[in-house]
């Protein structure tokens, strides 16, 4: 195809009913609208650019203007016909069912599993403290206890004299630091 038929082949046929000087007065117009909406566009995004700009100097954050937003928006939630409708009957709904006999057996009978599973854990729980007090007062535990105060004493005894060094048994004629016999 030749120059002269792309320029043909793109341009669409005129509208019937429209003069050439029509068609050719709408177009300038498109294309002046067309320039106009580009400027807008760049107008616009200059103006959010020194928007953001002016909302960072006052410390204004997108999270707390999404917040605001949110808040707004549950507001008008709040305050429409059908969220005041629905909340209305939800609220006959509740008064009806907490009133029926079903509801109230429901209750009692949770209620009593509960009062009873809490002194049954209560128990348990006196239980397994006074077991452990026992075994805390047991011989084994206080010679278990004894060991560990020992072998203590000798790792962090030094340190607190002042001494960094930690006990050696290597010809220093100490006591070595295990002993043979068993916790």
């Amino acid at each position: 195809m030749d120059s002269a038929g792309q320029g043909v082949a793109a341009r669409t046929p005129a509208v019937e009913g429209l003069t050439e000087a029509e068609e050719e007065e709408l177009r300038a117009e498109l294309t002046k609208v067309e320039e106009e909406i580009v400027t807008l566009r760049q107008v616009l995004a200059a103006k959010e650019r020194h928007c953001g700009e002016l909302k960072r100097r006052l410390g204004l954050s997108t999270l707390g203007e999404l917040k605001q937003n949110l808040s707004r928006s549950w507001h008008d939630v709040q305050v429409s016909s059908a969220y005041v409708k629905t909340s209305e009957k939800l609220g006959e709904w509740n008064e009806k069912v907490t009133q029926s006999d079903l509801y109230k057996k429901t209750q009692e009978t949770l209620s009593q599993a509960g009062q009873k599973t809490s002194a049954a854990l209560s128990t348990v729980g006196s239980a397994i403290s006074r077991k452990l007090g026992d075994m805390r007062n047991s011989a084994t535990f206080k010679s278990f206890e004894d060991r560990v105060g020992t072998i203590k004493s000798k790792v962090v005894g030094d340190r607190e004299n002042g001494s960094d060094n930690l006990p050696s048994s290597a010809g220093s004629g100490d006591k070595p630091l295990s002993d043979p016999a068993p916790f």
